[in-house]
C-alpha cells in the first residue's frame, strides 16, 4: 500500500492531528536548530560581471569613456543618486535620436532605494573573475580554484546545505537560470559524497522550457502510454535533452528526487505558466525586453507558486559589455528594475512578505581599462581579468537586516563573493552547521558577521 493511500485510510492525514517528519537522506530524523531570521531567502546571483565605476560609483561615462564631466546613477533602485543629466542611453524609448533614451521609472515605492531599506557592502572582493568559476563561489561559499567549465561543483552547493540542514523538499529549493550556457545548470548540486543529488534544487532555464519548442513538446503537459505513444516520447526526450546538452546531462535524468507528488505539483505549475503566457498574465516586470527581466518574471512565478525555503536567480545580460559598452549600461540597468520587482512581488505574497531575505551579489567585476572594440557610440568595451575586475559589491534586505546601513569603501574592503553562502545559512537557522563541515573557505563569512 502506498504511503499515501495509508495515512488516508488511518485517519491521520485527514485528522491533520499527527505531523509526519520528513526524514533527511542522512538518517537524521530532525534538522539541525539555529536562530532563524526569516523562512525564505531570494538570493540574486547579479552576474554577467558588474563594473564597480559604472554601479557603486555612480562614474557612469566618467570613468570608462573619458568624459569626465558625466556622471550619474542608473541603479535608480539600488542606490541613492542623480542619473546622468546627458547621454541616457540606457532607457527604453529613443528620445533623442540614437543616443538618448527615457530611463525606466524607479519601481520601489516611494523614494525608497535597498540602499535605504537594507544594508549595502560598498566594496567586496571577487573570489574568482571568470563567470562560471564566479557563480560556483556564490553558491558554494569556496575559491572553485580547481573547477573548469563542464563540472560539477566539488564542494556543496547552498541548495544541498538547505535541504540537508532543514529537511526541505526539493520543490522548496530553486534555482533560476536565464540559459544553458556556461555550465550554469551543473550548478545545482556538487558531486560531494556527503551531499550530491540527493540534496539537489531543482534547475531550470524557463525561457527554453516556456519557449517555442516547450511549447511544442510540453504544454499539454500530458502522461504518455510507454507502449502507445514513443514517438511523442521521444520527442520531447530529444527536445529536453538537446537543451541541457551544454550541461552534459538532461532534464529527465539530472538526479533531483523530486516525490511523486512533487512531481504532480511541477506538472501542474507548468501547465499553469503555458495558460498565464497564452493569456499574457504571467507576473513580470513592467520592463521585460531582455532575457533577464524575462527570467526575473518568471521566477516570480515559481516564488508565488511554491514559496521556495531557497530561490536563486542568475542574471546574465550584462556580459554584453565585452562588445557593447552601451548594451551594458542598459542591462545594468533593466537589472536593477528587476531586482526591484522581485521585492515588490515578494512583499505582495502571502507567507513570504515580511518574511523573506533578498540578497544580490555580483559574481566578479570588470577591467580598469578597455579593449578596442567599440560600440554603436564610439564607445569602448571591457573584459574582466585585473585587479578591477574582482571589486564588487554586496546587498541585502529583509526582516532583521538593519537599514541604511553602508559597510566598506574602496580604501577599505569588507567582504568576499563567497559570503552569500553561510549569510543564507544564517538566516535560514543553520549557519553552525555550515561553518563547521570544513566545506567552506576559511575566508567565507557571514554578512552579518562583517558588520
Amino acid at each position: 500500500m502506498k504511503r499515501r493511500q495509508f495515512l488516508r485510510k488511518t485517519g491521520l492525514a485527514a485528522a491533520g492531528a499527527i505531523t509526519v517528519p520528513y526524514i533527511l537522506p542522512s538518517g537524521r530524523l530532525f534538522a539541525a536548530s539555529g536562530n532563524q531570521l526569516a523562512e525564505h531567502v531570494v538570493f540574486v546571483l547579479f552576474a554577467g560581471g558588474v563594473r564597480q565605476q559604472e554601479s557603486i560609483l555612480q562614474r557612469y561615462l566618467a570613468d570608462s569613456q573619458g568624459l569626465n564631466n558625466i556622471e550619474g546613477n542608473i541603479l535608480v533602485n539600488l542606490l541613492n543618486g542623480q542619473q546622468p543629466q546627458v547621454k541616457q542611453v540606457y532607457g527604453t524609448d529613443p528620445a533623442v535620436g540614437p543616443r538618448g533614451s527615457v530611463p525606466i521609472p524607479k519601481l520601489l515605492p516611494g523614494n525608497d532605494t535597498f540602499e535605504d531599506i537594507g544594508t549595502l557592502f560598498a566594496e567586496v572582493e571577487a573570489t574568482r573573475v571568470g563567470h562560471y568559476a564566479g557563480l560556483n563561489s556564490l553558491v558554494t561559499g569556496n575559491t572553485a580554484f580547481t573547477q573548469g567549465l563542464k563540472q560539477k561543483p566539488v564542494f556543496p552547493t547552498i541548495f544541498e546545505y538547505t535541504r540537508r540542514h532543514l529537511g526541505v523538499p526539493a520543490t522548496k529549493v530553486w534555482f533560476v537560470g536565464n540559459g544553458i550556457g556556461n555550465s550554469v545548470p551543473l550548478l545545482n548540486y556538487s558531486i560531494n559524497e556527503n551531499y550530491g543529488s540527493a540534496y539537489g534544487g531543482n534547475f531550470f532555464a524557463p525561457r527554453i522550457t516556456f519557449g517555442t519548442q516547450g511549447e511544442d513538446h510540453l504544454s499539454n503537459a500530458k502522461v504518455y502510454h510507454p507502449e502507445e505513444e514513443l514517438s511523442p516520447m521521444y520527442k520531447m526526450k530529444y527536445f529536453l535533452d538537446n537543451s541541457f546538452s551544454a550541461s552534459g546531462g538532461s532534464l529527465l535524468d539530472y538526479g533531483i528526487q523530486n516525490t511523486e507528488e512533487e512531481r504532480e505539483d511541477i506538472r501542474n505549475f507548468m501547465k499553469d505558466i503555458f495558460q498565464k503566457k497564452q493569456n499574457g498574465q504571467l507576473n513580470m516586470p513592467p520592463v521585460t525586453d531582455n532575457s533577464d527581466l524575462q527570467t526575473i518574471g518568471y521566477a516570480c512565478e515559481v516564488m508565488t507558486h511554491f514559496k521556495p525555503t531557497l530561490t536563486v536567480v542568475n542574471l546574465n545580460d550584462v556580459d554584453g559589455c565585452h562588445s557593447n559598452f552601451t548594451g551594458y549600461l542598459r542591462n545594468l540597468h533593466r537589472a536593477d528594475h528587476g531586482l526591484a520587482h522581485i521585492w515588490n512581488v515578494i512583499q505582495s505574497t502571502p507567507g513570504m512578505q515580511n518574511n523573506t531575505v533578498l540578497i544580490a551579489i555580483p559574481e566578479h567585476g570588470r577591467n580598469d581599462n578597455p579593449n578596442p572594440i567599440l560600440d554603436e557610440n564610439d564607445w569602448y568595451a571591457y573584459d574582466h581579468s585585473d585587479a578591477n575586475s574582482r571589486r564588487v559589491f554586496a546587498m541585502m534586505a529583509g526582516p532583521n537586516v538593519q537599514a541604511g546601513l553602508r559597510i566598506g569603501s574602496p580604501t577599505n574592503p569588507i567582504g568576499t563573493t563567497m559570503d552569500g553562502v553561510p549569510t543564507i545559512a544564517e538566516v535560514l537557522g543553520f549557519k553552525d552547521d555550515v561553518m563547521n563541515s570544513g566545506l567552506l573557505s576559511s575566508d567565507a563569512l557571514s554578512l552579518f558577521d562583517r558588520i
